[in-house]
């Protein structure tokens, strides 16, 4: 009866709606900067007495077509939940929460593999429903696993959520603060040779955290190329780049709970080998690339082949629309 009492006092008169979120059901109210309420109580998303910032979106909200995800506990606050959808975050178990995205044309090309034209942005069209949805991905997640190869392809890219959508920077800033994450995530660069491009910004900043997992020898190269950089950090797992134990490393000694996978098809496939993708966010885009034999361009997983009686499966959690752009979020079924 009080939330409902207190917005009905408000200045505005438009109608108060039920959400559920996070904390329960709360009562939000007409006026875009009243008080969320949960009883008596202030709702977690207006904390230390100063609203958080909310988040202006691509432009139209996605158009969910299908949604068949659990509603846990954590789940986006109520305002990224309008725009997109609950999307609840699994517990962590001996490793982190571990999801990738790509970008993939109609005919399931994820690069034009050309000078200049290496990484999505061709295939996605820079479409901002695709950027706006990377930022959030980014702004959940602890850290950021990356390629070597991902790095020199990137150029002057950097993998943190403001790099990809600018205009919602301080709401994606305010989600991380409210979910308990470091401003910046950790980046991972996995990489066997450890050879690197030495000058690239996401190396160069030292705001941003790096962790280079690699090998023995990995390690030399990379430190010979980078020299002494105080954010730059080395997991060394042996003579051979054992991925499970990166990701127990990262689970236990980072304290990494989510970990988003930007890395190219040859890693993705190879994370799949070892079964170490829970979830999936995939954007098809409405663009056909084609490939020939003197024309090579990546599929969405390379260099792995999965046998007929057993191959990696997914279970649709839910697809989203936005105009000739559809994206699918999806979980691996584990055996």
């Amino acid at each position: 009866m009080l939330p409902a009492l207190l917005c009905a006092l408000l200045p505005s008169r438009r109608m108060c709606r039920l959400t559920r979120s996070c904390w329960g059901t709360l009562r939000v109210c007409c006026d875009p900067n009243a008080t969320e309420l949960q009883g008596a109580r202030r709702c977690a998303w207006d904390w230390g007495g100063k609203s958080m910032t909310q988040p202006r979106g691509p432009g139209a909200p996605f158009v969910t077509l299908f949604d068949e995800q659990s509603r846990s506990e954590r789940t986006l606050p109520p305002a990224f939940q309008a725009l997109y959808a609950p999307w609840p975050l699994p517990e962590p178990t001996d490793r982190p929460f571990t999801y990738v995205n790509f970008v993939m044309s109609h005919d399931g090309r994820v690069s034009f593999n050309e000078p200049d034209h290496l990484g999505g942005g061709d295939i996605s069209r820079r479409d901002p429903h695709d950027r706006w949805l990377m930022a959030l991905l980014r702004a959940r997640a602890d850290a950021v696993l990356v390629g070597g190869s991902s790095i020199e392809a990137a150029g002057n890219h950097v993998w943190t959520p403001q790099a990809v959508f600018p205009a919602d920077a301080s709401a994606f800033a305010a989600l991380r603060s409210h979910e308990g994450r470091s401003s910046i995530p950790l980046m991972v660069v996995l990489t066997r040779s450890g050879r690197m491009p030495a000058h690239a910004p996401s190396l160069d900043d030292p705001q941003i955290p790096v962790l280079i997992a690699t090998t023995s020898t990995g390690a030399a190269t990379a430190q010979r190329i980078l020299d002494q950089r105080e954010h730059v950090r080395y997991l060394v797992v042996g003579d051979k780049l054992d991925q499970p134990s990166v990701m127990r490393a990262l689970r236990y000694e980072y304290e990494v709970t989510t970990l988003l996978c930007e890395a190219g098809p040859q890693v993705y496939g190879a994370l799949l080998q070892d079964k170490l993708i829970d979830e999936a966010f995939v954007t098809i885009s409405p663009i056909m690339v084609g490939r020939t034999d003197e024309q090579q361009r990546p599929s969405l997983v390379e260099g792995a082949a999965f046998p007929p009686a057993d191959p990696p499966q997914l279970r649709l959690l839910s697809v989203h629309r936005q105009g000739s752009y559809l994206y699918l979020h999806s979980r691996y079924q584990q055996t």
